[in-house]
């Protein structure tokens, strides 16, 4: 049988590799002129780079499981890296423990909270009790109020575009205990990896497996529709002409389902388009030096506006990169955001000049690409009990199935997380399918 899967990202790829390995024909519909969607690439020259920064860490057990299974262990590397601090116009290492106990902003005894509330999460194994606590609330209960205020508070402020008064603690818990599982040995250092090519190195050799066994993978072919007869899926909808199939599965987010979906009504459907999502503002630049010496700095600083400077090239060999220097400076933004709709050239200027000021040694003229890159649905927001109204694997319309972001929670949307759960929605899939 004919499975539809529609949008081509990395869970879109995944999940059509995962159900043509199972035996199932898939043909996978995406409507811009590449897979990979988020984890997608932009050439710079004679080399193409990742338009937003990817990381694999050494506790992906998954990614890298996947990895080996497609023959591309040969290409993953690891190194150890670093992280950092940027609070009130200094940078203060944080990859050590030794680092952690020295944090100048912090008294000791703040310190002292601020390593009791990193071992409260990582004890911690009932999240669902955290989904009824705001996480300021719980963070300051663990590490105090000074704590709150210098660090999570203006971190929190730039992630969620000034407003998390209705976050969970859950949020901070797996942030926490993701953090944790990559940490090594009695220093606690980082260790970070990448596949030499970027996350389109796997997308690729997905791609390839799933037109080997028989699938296809159609790009520039947006679906209009989800064909319906007698309440069941029977095809799908592309320029007007109507392609049969026994099964779509939609890994859009949950507002763009409903247009496929025209004259289906009921509470799950309101229920789609009632989520919100947080957007990007991206600016990557290509260097031709290094600009620190840390994968990612996270800024308490209010004053700057963007989320942290990524630098990749940190633990991605620049050999691999074309010889570049990579940085990324993420904007995290709501839906009504400004910044989404201001032109390249006022988010460079805005971007690079709060650039200068925390780097007075950078140097603009080592610049020798700069990209804006824009995404209006990055990650999906979960207030408190959020959880409650994840949109189900299959809604109450035969052969229609939804695999999306909101179903990971309360894992964090990465490469790991997002390929698991594929792997799980094409079995459990593939047992609705046969039975």
């Amino acid at each position: 049988m004919t499975i539809a899967v529609i949008g081509g990202g990395l869970m879109g790829v995944s999940l059509s590799y995962f159900l043509s390995q199972a035996g199932h024909r898939v043909v996978l519909y995406e409507a811009s002129d590449q897979i990979g969607g988020l984890a997608g690439t932009i050439r710079l020259g004679d080399v193409e780079v990742d338009r937003f920064y990817h990381i694999i860490l050494s506790s992906d057990t998954h990614m890298q499981a996947l990895a080996y299974e497609l023959g591309l262990a040969g290409r993953l590397r690891f190194r150890a890296t670093g992280s950092a601090f940027f609070h009130q116009g200094r940078l203060y290492p944080m990859t050590t423990v030794r680092d952690f106990l020295t944090f100048p902003p912090l008294r000791p005894l703040d310190r002292l909270r601020l390593g009791l509330t990193i071992l409260a999460a990582y004890l911690h194994r009932d999240w669902r009790h955290l989904e009824e606590i705001d996480v300021e609330r719980w963070l300051v209960r663990w590490g105090g109020r000074r704590a709150f205020q210098h660090l999570w508070r203006p971190m929190l402020r730039a992630k969620f575009d000034g407003c998390f008064e209705e976050l969970p603690a859950t949020y901070i818990w797996a942030r926490l205990i993701r953090t944790r599982s990559t940490r090594r040995g009695a220093t606690q250092q980082e260790q970070a990896g990448y596949l030499v090519g970027g996350h389109m190195t796997l997308i690729r050799a997905m791609a390839q497996a799933i037109t080997r066994a028989g699938g296809e993978i159609r790009l520039r072919t947006p679906v209009q529709e989800v064909i319906l007869e007698e309440g069941r899926v029977v095809g799908v909808r592309v320029d007007g002409a109507a392609e049969p199939c026994a099964a779509a599965v939609l890994t859009l987010h949950p507002p763009l389902v409903p247009r496929l979906l025209p004259g289906v009504e009921g509470p799950w459907v309101e229920d789609l388009r009632s989520w919100r999502y947080l957007g990007i503002v991206c600016v990557l630049l290509a260097l031709d030096r290094p600009l620190t010496d840390y994968w990612t700095i996270y800024i308490a600083d209010e004053s700057v506006p963007f989320t942290g400077v990524i630098e990749t090239t940190r633990y991605i060999d620049p050999a691999d990169v074309g010889g570049y220097h990579l940085v990324y400076l993420p904007k995290y933004v709501t839906g009504d955001s400004p910044w989404l709709t201001a032109s390249d050239g006022e988010i460079l200027e805005a971007w690079l000049g709060h650039l200068q000021r925390m780097f007075p040694s950078f140097q603009p003229e080592g610049i020798r690409h700069a990209r804006v890159h824009r995404e209006r649905y990055v990650e999906p927001l979960f207030p408190r009990g959020a959880w409650r109204r994840i949109p189900p694997l299959a809604p109450p319309i035969p052969g229609l199935f939804l695999v999306n972001l909101t179903q990971i929670y309360p894992a964090l949307t990465n490469g790991e997380s997002l390929t698991r759960h594929a792997r799980q929605a094409a079995v459990a899939i593939g047992k609705r399918l046969e039975a």
